[in-house]
């Protein structure tokens, strides 16, 4: 059965690759065939029924995407709708009456999915690089792809299996990294969501190779250095989230640097429990009450503004429809949770953030994926949208996602590519793919 599976991805990773190169209507048809037969094959040597109707239901749609793909007006539909129609087809064989483990129809989500993202990133490098010859090696080591890196001629490019299918790449294999390095004369590293882990690809490869920094990664030094080290002031941060515990270093780290800190998201909570208040049902961070005291004291001690929500927007039950009402901070009644910060509260902060030379933001108020929870982040968005002359910088991640969904992305001077990277960067700690560039 395995080698049937291996036998099938490979194949249909290789047709894929030969697909974009040539990328017409009529071969396209012939590839999406093939892919067809491939993806059957995997199916059954995970014990489905041939029988079974649904099958056919998902793969021919998808089949269909993959070769009507050659008009570049489907193209930004294949991604979304292959991984809602194979999303659909895992969880009908979860809950069919145990045809299929939870296990397998793991696996088969995770295929689909790698299967869709390497046909995406393509699609997405034929757009950005029209006329340019690209290929897909079917790993990222062995004797194929060393093959292919040694046949590739000036401008084309050459994209690498992923990485993460060898466990020697999180564990930072020297070995492993040597293979990396033999396919190149010179390692740029340029994504900065990856530099603060020491894997093989981002550090280990930079011992055997010239290794230097990208233009993503010198504007993300560049601009968040700055604003750490020689902010315009008044320097106001802003930190949301779910527990103290995960920012402990980033707070650290901003109360000697910053004049304003202020704490929203669920966060906020473990510091109204060291205040003594009663927060009801909502997050806490118990390991770290005692924490948020000395935290509280520090920013007494340095001189800074911390600022705490003053009231918030409560809720019973954890769900979007949820009946809600405000509250005073210090009063949130048993039986409810905190879900956002209330109108008085984005208030104040408005007002501080608007004397602001310089602001750096992670972390959302509230529950912003539910509507009527997300008033507090989108009025904290509108008020750095509205700043004319100071920086603002969003640190990743989560509030990325909310200046990007909420139509800000360009009001921004700089939204950080990196979750973790940025924060690991906002608490001053040293980023491992960065140190081991030699050109920073």
């Amino acid at each position: 059965m395995k080698t049937r599976i291996i036998t099938a991805i490979v194949g249909i990773l290789v047709l894929i690759g030969v697909m974009f190169t040539f990328n017409t209507m009529v071969f396209n048809l012939v590839i999406a065939a093939i892919t067809l037969i491939a993806i059957h094959e995997i199916y059954s040597a995970l014990g489905f029924e041939k029988k079974d109707w649904l099958m056919y239901a998902v793969l021919v749609p998808y089949t269909l995407l993959v070769m009507l793909s050659s008009y570049s007006a489907m193209r930004k539909l294949v991604m979304p709708m292959s991984f809602v129609l194979v999303t659909f087809f895992a969880i009908y064989l979860v809950v069919r009456n145990g045809t299929i483990s939870y296990q397998k129809a793991s696996g088969l989500l995770m295929f689909s999915g790698i299967v869709i993202f390497c046909f995406y990133s393509f699609i997405r490098l034929k757009e950005l690089l029209p006329g340019v010859r690209i290929s897909f090696a079917p790993d990222c080591i062995g004797k194929e792809t060393e093959k292919m890196a040694g046949e590739l001629r000036e401008g084309e490019i050459l994209l690498l299996e992923n990485l993460r299918f060898h466990k020697e790449e999180e564990k930072n294999d020297p070995d492993f990294a040597k293979k990396l390095a033999s396919l190149a004369d010179i390692y740029v590293s340029d994504a900065f969501g990856t530099v603060h882990r020491a894997h093989a690809s981002t550090a280990g490869v930079a011992q055997y190779l010239p290794a230097v920094a990208g233009f993503l990664i010198g504007k993300e030094l560049s601009v968040m250095g700055g604003a750490l080290e020689n902010p315009v002031r008044p320097f106001v941060a802003i930190l949301g989230g779910a527990k103290v515990a995960d920012k402990i270093g980033v707070i650290t780290n901003l109360l000697n640097k910053c004049d304003t800190l202020i704490i929203g998201g669920g966060m906020a909570y473990t510091f109204f429990k060291a205040l003594g208040y009663n927060i009801g049902n909502s997050l806490l961070d118990a390991d770290s009450i005692e924490l948020a005291k000395k935290l509280m004291l520090d920013a007494d001690a340095k001189g800074v503004k911390m600022l705490l929500p003053v009231d918030t927007v409560v809720a019973r039950e954890f769900k979007a429809d949820a009946e809600y009402m405000t509250v005073d901070s210090d009063r949130i009644p048993d039986g409810y949770m905190g879900m956002d910060i209330g109108e008085k509260t984005a208030k104040l902060f408005g007002e501080e953030i608007r004397k602001a030379g310089t602001v750096v933001w992670n972390g959302p108020m509230g529950v912003f994926e539910f509507e009527n929870f997300a008033k507090g982040t989108i009025a904290v968005a509108e008020e750095l949208a509205s700043l004319k002359d100071a920086t603002t910088i969003i640190g990743g991640g989560d509030s990325a996602a909310a200046v990007n969904n909420l139509g800000f992305g360009d009001k921004m001077t700089h939204i950080s590519t990196g979750g973790g990277a940025s924060l690991e960067f906002l608490e001053g700690k040293e980023l491992p793919g960065v140190v081991a560039a030699n050109d920073k």
